[in-house]
């Protein structure tokens, strides 16, 4: 595999790890890395990060969110390049950050958020933009249906990026997702505040996820992923879950 280079430098980039995958599904921060390290990028994770304050701000309260904003900012101000694995985490850097510092009264916040905002990208947008690639060298020999999860189809507008890079994988028999814009349910504190809404849409994509025969079900963001993999749990259907990531770090020799 021909490593990624800018004229004789290794390229670098910064991975934003997200507060669910560091405490919930590590697996995925670790498979976003062999990911990119097999393509040649050098990947660095500023150990000063913590969570972007998309709770907070979808909850009400973006003045708390405040402080989450500028510590984003100092610890990655000094980064090309940021790579995120979620499209829920990526759409509030780029949708919300340098909004909340305004509505406080801090330019120089948002212009620095702004800033880091463009120098940021989902998994999928930096692999098939910024690296060029579609082909990660990756086998998952099961058939797998796959979710585009609602910040990265809406407001990120991925499109065909993950899809793209899942037809790639080698032994792959990717399955067409019935209705596969509808939301999952899960939305963050809509599951929380909202379950008996949550819960109805979350058996329609359940039950969609069923009808394809899929062995795994997948998505570009561990929340979304956690809210199917429980449906799909509960009811006993076999069908596990895979991160995106997940899919692309699988090789033949498991590593």
């Amino acid at each position: 595999m021909i490593g990624q280079r800018e004229g004789n430098a290794v390229v670098t980039a910064a991975l934003f790890v997200t507060c669910l995958v560091d405490g919930l599904a590590p697996q995925v921060g670790q498979a976003t890395v062999r990911v990119l390290e097999r393509l040649g990028v050098r990947v660095e994770m500023p150990w000063a990060q913590t969570c972007c304050g998309q709770m907070h701000i979808n909850s009400g309260y973006p003045r708390e969110a405040i402080p989450l904003v500028r510590n984003h900012v100092a610890a990655f101000e000094g980064y090309d390049a940021i790579v995120v694995p979620s499209g829920s985490c990526t759409a509030a850097i780029r949708h919300q950050h340098a909004d909340v510092a305004r509505l406080a009264g801090d330019a120089a916040l948002a212009g620095a958020a702004e800033a880091i905002a463009a120098r940021t990208w989902e998994l999928s947008e930096y692999l098939t933009d910024v690296l060029g690639v579609t082909d990660v060298g990756a086998y998952f020999p099961y058939r797998v249906t796959y979710h585009p999860t609602c910040h990265s189809l809406r407001l990120l507008r991925v499109g065909q990026r993950p899809l793209a890079l899942l037809r790639a994988v080698e032994g792959i028999d990717l399955a067409e997702l019935p209705d596969a814009e509808q939301c999952c349910g899960f939305g963050g504190t809509f599951a929380l505040k909202n379950p008996a809404v949550s819960g109805a849409m979350l058996a329609d994509k359940v039950a969609a996820v069923r009808r394809t025969g899929a062995a795994f079900a997948a998505a570009a963001d561990a929340s979304c992923l956690l809210h199917i993999g429980g449906g799909l749990s509960r009811l006993s259907t076999g069908i596990g879950t895979r991160h995106l990531a997940e899919i692309l770090a699988a090789t033949r020799s498991g590593r």
